[in-house]
């Protein structure tokens, strides 16, 4: 079954237009969105979670199809957004008790754990915390009530390293639950190339890329050559192409790299931005 299944969604605001022609989250996996700033990835998960409305498609949640979440999704669905913050004027140990009466599986044990585990202080007001400790806190919010599906929007901005490896270690361990699944969104392509089993890439709306993470590796293959060998090429197996003054950068698939091209070592970033230059790989 699917976690996430979107068919033809649309949301037009006029100067921007997203249309996701499939989307597809397999339960239990995690998913990374990925894309550059004003790509539609915030609109998507705006749409999951009901917060825009799509002008056409259609939503499942592990095959129930969903025009809005309801009470009856809350307990299912956990999120992170910057714009869903709870009250500025509470402290933790206050919004977990309004959390209590939100949700009809929170668990305060859970909740108390990951306020350790992550740092956060329990008697400072909302409003006095850094970005990245709201971040945390909103994290700890959607861990601790039992959700069976997280959609993250960029949850590991503003933090250092040190918690954002503490973040993606418990992201992980939630996915042990084979009933678990995790779609998230991040500027921050090595956290996604660390704990993802499938990367989604939108760019000016439309999903370029949609492929398990492993596999990227061993279709797609990233190359240097000098500018004139670049030119020589067919030009119908070059999907992206990055020049520089010492010479060129291709993505190609693996059967079409002759064998004067350097072949380098993987890398999601750098593919992402070839591809943005290039075209269409589905």
């Amino acid at each position: 079954m699917d976690a996430i299944r979107c068919i033809g969604l649309k949301k037009d605001y006029g100067d921007f237009s997203l249309y996701l022609d499939k989307l597809v989250v397999p339960q239990g996996s995690i998913v990374g969105l990925i894309g550059e700033n004003g790509a539609g990835k915030s609109t998507t998960i705006r749409l999951l979670l009901s917060l825009a409305i799509a002008d056409a498609g259609s939503i499942e949640l592990f095959g129930e199809a969903v025009d809005r979440l309801t009470v009856r999704h809350r307990d299912v669905v956990g999120f992170v957004m910057e714009d869903a913050w709870p009250s500025a004027y509470l402290t933790a140990c206050q919004t977990g008790k309004v959390m209590q009466k939100a949700y009809s599986k929170w668990d305060a044990a859970r909740y108390d754990d990951l306020l350790d585990r992550l740092g956060i202080p329990r008697e400072k007001l909302f409003k006095d915390f850094s970005h990245g400790m709201k971040m945390k806190l909103v994290l700890a919010i959607a861990l601790s009530h039992h959700a069976k599906l997280l959609i993250l929007d960029e949850p590991t901005s503003s933090l250092d390293p040190m918690t954002r490896d503490e973040i993606l270690t418990i992201l992980m361990e939630f996915t042990r639950d084979e009933d678990h699944t995790v779609l998230i969104s991040s500027h921050i392509i090595s956290d996604l190339e660390k704990i993802c089993d499938y990367i989604t890439y939108i760019h000016r709306g439309r999903i370029l890329l949609s492929s398990e993470k492993d596999q990227l590796e061993q279709v797609y293959v990233i190359a240097s050559c000098t500018h004139q060998q670049s030119f020589d090429l067919d030009p119908s197996t070059v999907l992206g192409r990055k020049d520089s003054p010492y010479g060129a950068k291709v993505l190609m698939r693996r059967e079409h790299v002759p064998d004067f091209m350097q072949k380098q070592l993987f890398n999601l970033e750098e593919m992402m931005i070839l591809l943005a230059k290039g075209g269409n790989l589905r």
